[in-house]
């Protein structure tokens, strides 16, 4: 059936006509503060504990916006006659919010969770090189962010749990066997005795 000329139209201004019926939400941002969705994208946290000078976020930055400086400490031997070991110090860890196009690729690469989304979004500076945000800054921006989601009851069950369940099982499996061999030897071994 060949479309009706002019429908197209009437659907558009139906829209438009019940838009327009509607009462507008305006949101007095300074004085009420935005719900925001819980994995909102505003600056970037550092966990500095679990920052190990890897440098993967400053390497994988398309922005090269990430600034790290670090220096070796030797760490005495843990044990007698063990030999000491070199550990990479964190110095300067910063981030150039007025270069960053909050891609996440460094959250991404970070191989130890040192990096985290916060839904801060309230930066804001007079001088455009007071975007370059320190360590400091950075840590302060970590205790706001959110909690991960709790896991799907109907997922999947992770790939290392299920491994370690299935080596778990496995054992047990074996050390009953190996328990009723040995019981049944013993069974085999005490008529034995008695008829002599």
């Amino acid at each position: 059936m060949a479309p009706i000329p002019g429908s197209g139209l009437a659907k558009g201004l139906a829209v438009t006509l019940r838009t327009m019926t509607r009462k507008s939400v305006t949101e007095q941002y300074p004085d009420a503060l935005p719900d925001l969705p819980p994995r909102t994208r505003g600056v970037i946290g550092l966990f500095e504990e679990n920052c190990t000078v890897c440098m993967l976020c400053a390497r994988e930055c398309p922005d090269w916006c990430i600034y790290i400086d670090s220096h070796k400490e030797t760490v005495p031997a843990a044990a007698p006659g063990g030999r000491e070991r070199s550990r990479n110090v964190l110095d300067r860890f910063a981030i150039d919010f007025s270069l960053c196009m909050y891609c996440g690729i460094c959250i991404e690469v970070c191989p130890f969770d040192a990096l985290f989304w916060s839904p801060e979004f309230e930066y804001a500076e007079t001088d455009i090189r007071e975007l370059t945000h320190e360590r400091d800054k950075l840590r302060e921006w970590m205790w706001t962010v959110p909690a991960p989601p709790a896991l799907d009851p109907g997922a999947e069950e992770p790939k290392e749990i299920a491994a370690a369940r299935k080596a778990a099982e496995k054992l047990e499996a074996a050390q009953a066997a190996q328990a009723a061999q040995t019981e049944q030897a013993a069974d085999r071994v005490e008529p034995g005795e008695g008829e002599a």
